[in-house]
């Protein structure tokens, strides 16, 4: 959960140096996206089954994963570098990983 509101952080900065004429375009999907990540993680714990954690660990999965093409987008817009793309890329593989470890542990 703690990787997973890191990226929260880093995107909102990183989304802040955006050109403002995509405050309600890409900005706001970035954002959106990545609050989804921890959110579907909290809300998977918060249920009764393991079930439902799977579920929505699951769907935090596709959330990283928009972002992923979220975040490659930004960087064929030039809205970031490759270093800020491959930052933001290295905390998305360490998040699945950490999620398929936890699939994994709940089998």
């Amino acid at each position: 959960m703690e990787k997973s509101i890191e990226i929260v952080t880093e995107v909102y900065r990183v989304t802040a140096r955006f050109p403002k004429e995509e405050q309600f375009g890409i900005i706001s999907q970035m954002r959106r996206v990545v609050v989804s990540v921890p959110s579907n993680i909290a809300e998977g714990f918060g249920r009764k089954s393991t079930g439902e954690l799977k579920q929505f660990l699951g769907i935090a999965k596709g959330s990283l994963s928009e972002l992923e093409t979220l975040i490659i987008i930004s960087e064929n817009l030039k809205y970031i570098d490759k270093e800020t793309r491959d930052k933001l890329e290295n905390m998305i593989t360490e998040i699945f990983r950490i999620i398929g470890g936890l699939n994994r542990s709940l089998s």
